[in-house]
């Protein structure tokens, strides 16, 4: 049997690459500290969203990856930047006017709007914790609170005091004139309101580990920069982090490219070498606008989730990280059934394919086996059909058509039937419309249900969506795609539809007859 290692080596899955990337940076061998570190960043100013997830697990697969390829041990920290200043309150929270009379504090300071936990950043860490633990993400968290009040950063904030000046020297070119005459990397934290400063240095004490800065009331104040009295700017803050923990690998979106350099750059300043990494595209929304926790637009995982398996979820994050996509509710029911095309061929397919499909990544080497039953835009159109919105309605279809699938024996199909009635009762439902067949399409239906009436019993759905081709070929419509669009638009209420010969032969070509019939006479139909 092929080694699965030496088919990696040359596989062109991008995990893969990123894996050998990595690898060619540690020079092949484990570091000092045992194992290699991946890192995954989050500003909990707002509440977790896709694009957080997408991070965690891309850079799971590529660990995976990398674990086939090398043997060498390693860790995920899920990184927290909690004791960021809240630079403006969430449009997706409640009790928005309470946040906004907290501006300027650590977010673990902040009382929690949703009334849950101690503070604001502590409420979105949770959720953070909740939704990687959903998708069974192998994690260590880190708070950047806890880590600085307990000094695990001390060692690496008095290097950057020592080197003070190669340090802003970086930063300083990239800033405005004014904003240049107030920069300090450090960030203080005011004794009498809490609130992270921006205030400019004064003096600096190497020795002593302090510096002296303006307060807002113009006092003059000495304070440590370790154990949590100062925190960095968030560039340096990425650069010290980096280096204080040893991070191997971390990757960050487009929209971060010269802050990476620039954080690369700090890096070697204080004695480290940046860590390996990747640039992925950026999510949008249904109006390609970047995706932005603050806003609150784009999706949700829990959103994903009602409609979706997880796993659809990760074959979008698999798929093209490179490319901007859209993300919104109408990219869900292709994801699904390219996630089931994908695994149903991958127990077919020689080692070198596997290791190229994206279930492998998904499963972590190991996908589960279903047989494939029905496509989840069949099951979408089937629920349509039948107006229902009890998934036992769903079944009793279902087993007529594939009479060996139970819910027990079958549990993925289960899975699509529950989510295909909540994604036809939240979009399918409200926006079905509907139209009347003219004379022309009137015909060609009643040539569809008299061709349909002389098929034997039990044909299957090949012979039934030839017969649907040819009756669309001999009525003259300008092409098939406009006889498919009419049958969509007439007989399930929308524009876009399922495979018409799959489907017939799940409803039952009785039924799917009545159903022309019903359409030809207008009668029942919605308007």
């Amino acid at each position: 049997m092929p080694d699965m290692r030496e088919i990696a080596q040359n596989c062109n899955a991008w995990p893969f690459a990123e894996a050998r990337s990595l690898l060619k940076r540690i020079r092949s061998k484990a570091p000092k500290k045992g194992y290699a570190l991946f890192e995954t960043g989050y500003g909990p100013s707002g509440l977790p969203h896709i694009g957080t997830f997408g991070e965690v697990a891309r850079t799971s697969m590529v660990r995976r990856a990398f674990s086939l390829l090398s043997g060498i041990p390693t860790k995920l920290y899920a990184f927290s930047d909690d004791m960021d200043g809240l630079r403006k309150a969430p449009d997706n929270v409640p009790n928005k006017e309470m946040l906004t009379q907290h501006l300027g504090m650590p977010l673990t300071s902040i009382p929690d709007p949703f009334g849950t936990h101690e503070s604001f950043g502590h409420h979105n860490n949770a959720r953070l914790h909740a939704f990687l633990d959903e998708f069974g993400f192998d994690y260590e968290f880190l708070s950047a609170t806890e880590c600085y009040k307990a000094g695990r950063f001390d060692a690496m904030l008095l290097k950057a005091l020592e080197r003070y000046d190669a340090v802003i020297n970086v930063i300083l070119p990239t800033l405005g004139a004014e904003r240049r005459a107030t920069y300090s990397p450090f960030l203080p934290l005011c004794p009498k309101t809490g609130k992270v400063l921006q205030a400019p240095v004064l003096e600096r004490n190497v020795e002593a580990g302090t510096i002296v800065y303006q307060n807002e009331d113009g006092e003059k104040i000495e304070t440590p920069v370790t154990g949590g009295h100062c925190k960095l700017q968030w560039k340096v803050d990425w650069a010290m982090r980096w280096v204080a923990l040893d991070v191997d690998y971390e990757m960050s979106g487009k929209d971060l490219i010269d802050s990476v350099r620039l954080s690369g750059k700090i890096c070697r300043i204080l004695g480290g070498a940046p860590p390996a990494g990747f640039t992925y595209e950026l999510f949008l929304d249904e109006n390609g606008e970047k995706i932005s926790k603050s806003r609150g637009n784009g999706l949700a995982v829990e959103e994903w989730l009602r409609y979706a398996p997880p796993e659809s979820l990760a074959l979008f994050m698999y798929q093209k990280p490179k490319t901007a996509k859209r993300l919104f509710f109408d990219v869900i029911p292709r994801n699904v059934d390219d996630y089931l095309t994908h695994l149903e061929k991958f127990p077919e397919q020689a080692d070198d394919q596997k290791a190229n499909n994206p279930v492998w990544h998904i499963h972590q080497g190991s996908p589960p086996h279903e047989d494939a039953h029905l496509s989840y835009n069949v099951l979408l159109n089937l629920a349509s059909v039948c107006h229902t919105e009890d998934k036992a309605v769903l079944w009793h279809f279902i087993s007529r058509y594939r009479p060996d699938a139970t819910p027990e024996t079958a549990p993925i199909l289960d899975g699509l039937a529950t989510y295909a009635i909540n994604y036809y009762r939240d979009f399918i439902k409200p926006a079905k419309q509907f139209r009347k067949a003219n004379e022309h399409e009137k015909a060609a239906l009643g040539d569809l249900a008299a061709s349909l009436e002389k098929l034997p019993e039990g044909a299957g759905s090949d012979v039934i969506q030839t017969e649907i081709y040819e009756v669309g070929k001999r009525h003259d419509f300008p092409d098939l795609k406009s006889w498919f669009r009419a049958l969509y638009e007439i007989l399930l209420g929308q524009s876009q539809g399922p495979r018409m010969g799959s489907f017939a032969a799940l409803y039952g070509v009785n039924e799917t007859i009545a159903l022309i019939r019903q359409a030809i006479s207008g009668e029942g139909m919605e308007a």
